[in-house]
Order: structure tokens, then sequence, then C-alpha cells
């Protein structure tokens, strides 16, 4: 159902918003505990979606154990690893084609599945647990050469403070660098309660400590010193691509390459992801 949620990119009146608004302002009045677990459960549960690639030859599977849970890895090749992060809903296996591309050119490609999403442990996911996960492959792992993200992956890795990811590169594609903008809007066009939904929002913060108002990939992407290539589709529905073409105009270290027709899935394996990648092995040899 969260899908439904996040990746609502409509403005158009529609009854059946009109009705999420009343019914989950109604149940939260009425019910407040109650509507906190059911939106726990509707906002911060993601789909476990199937694989749609190949599963390549020589593929290593593994595990890490972070503090939210047993997260499953995927390693392929061999020399210094390039960590692959991937989004909401998503799974490492959307990686396969750019970790055979990987391996070809001499480094390893490690993904791995987020809390709550594909194979891992964990039944929530949002930008806390997220970092979490990343924190534990980035400790499990030696020379990191770079990474690479997709969707909320890349926010969560601006976001990732560890020391494996200082100067390192990274190739983002179809970011999310106005995390907060996007998350709020998508909720509010949504229709549903948003009080309820900053509840829940609070509750997360308290949690792990860690403010929503903190959470600024755009601003933090700023402060990097080693260079960033975004792949970004022009018509993509989901997250926006006049953020990342400000963001390559305004940051001397930032290069965008923007593709046509590649939505924001199948980005991840389209000729300029592969391309640039090359380019930043390139400048970091």
């Amino acid at each position: 159902m969260s899908e439904k949620i996040y990746f609502n990119t409509s403005n158009k009146f529609s009854v059946k918003r009109s009705l999420v608004s009343l019914s989950t302002r109604l149940h939260h009045r009425l019910a407040p505990r109650h509507a906190e677990k059911t939106a726990r459960k509707l906002l911060l549960t993601p789909v476990r979606t199937q694989s749609k690639n190949l599963e390549p030859k020589g593929l290593i599977r593994g595990e890490v154990v972070s503090k939210e849970g047993v997260l499953k890895t995927y390693q392929l090749g061999t020399g210094p690893v390039w960590v692959l992060t991937h989004g909401w809903s998503g799974t490492a296996s959307q990686y396969y084609p750019l970790m055979e591309h990987i391996a070809s050119r001499g480094y390893t490609a490690v993904a791995y599945d987020h809390p709550g999403h594909g194979e891992s442990e964990g039944v929530y996911g949002h930008i806390p647990a997220f970092v979490r996960g990343l924190e534990a492959v980035l400790d499990s792992v030696d020379d990191v050469a770079g990474l690479v993200g997709h969707s909320m992956g890349t926010a969560s890795a601006i976001e990732c403070h560890h020391v494996k990811l200082t100067d390192k590169p990274m190739l983002l594609i179809a970011p999310v660098l106005d995390y907060l903008d996007n998350l709020f809007s998508s909720v509010a066009r949504s229709g549903y309660s948003m009080r309820l939904f900053n509840t829940i929002v609070t509750e997360i913060a308290d949690q792990y400590r860690y403010p929503i108002q903190s959470v600024d990939p755009y601003g933090k992407l700023k402060l990097r010193t080693a260079p960033t290539i975004i792949v970004h589709d022009e018509q993509d529905k989901f997250t926006k691509f006049d953020v990342s073409s400000r963001a390559a105009q305004e940051m001397d270290k930032v290069t965008l390459y923007p593709t046509q027709g590649q939505g924001h899935g199948r980005v991840m394996k389209c000729e300029q992801v592969m391309q640039s990648f090359d380019e930043l092995i390139d400048f970091v040899k």
C-alpha cells in the first residue's frame, strides 16, 4: 500500500483521496493508538518485490548482521569494492546488470537488500533504518572504492557519515535530493492525515535520535569533495529531474547525464549508467 502513497504524483481532485483524508483523520481522533499502529504498517512497510533480472553467474550470497536484523548481501567480481544501495520497495537484484559491468572492469560489486526489503529481515523501512543498514554493510567490507545508489538509496547514502565513504565517488541514479519535500508532498497528495503522518515521523525520530529536519541530501551533497555523477531520466515520475539539474549547475563536483524514456526503474541498467561508472573509475585511477 505504501507504494500507492509515495509514488502517487497526481494533483487532480479525487473522491478516493477525499475519503482517505476523512477516514484517517477520524480514525486518529477516535482511536489514536490503533490509528498509529495502522499507519506504521501502511506508511513504513515496503513492498517485497520479486527479481526481474537473471542472477549473474558466480554471484556470491552472504549476510551481514545489522541493528535492523540480518541483511542479505550479493557479491560479484574481485578487486576494490563498489557498494550498491537500492531504493524504496526495491531489491539488490535490480543491480544485477550493473554488477556484471562492475565485475568486468576489475572491481567487486556488493549489493544488499535493505531492512524490510527483498530477503533481508525487518518489517519497516525509513531513512534511519536505511542508514543503519548501509553502515553495517560498509563495516563488513574493505577497500571501498565508491558507491552506487538509486532513488531513496541515494538519500541514505548521502546521509551516511561512515568513514569508508569519505572522499569516495558516487553514482546516483534517479536520486531523491529533496527528500523531505518529496516525502511530505507525496503523503499530502494521497489525502492521508498529515497529523497522523507527523506522529509516526516524530516517533521514528525519537526512537533513532534522528531528527527528520536534519535529513538534507541536497545540502550534504554540496559538502562532498569527491566527484558525483547523476543519471536521471527527464520524464521520471517519482523523483524530480529539475532538482538533479539544479544540483549539477550549482555544485562543481556534480555532473548530470540525462536520459529519455528510461523512467525511474529501467534507468538503473541503461547505457548512461554503465558509461558513468567507467568515467568515475577512470577519475580515481
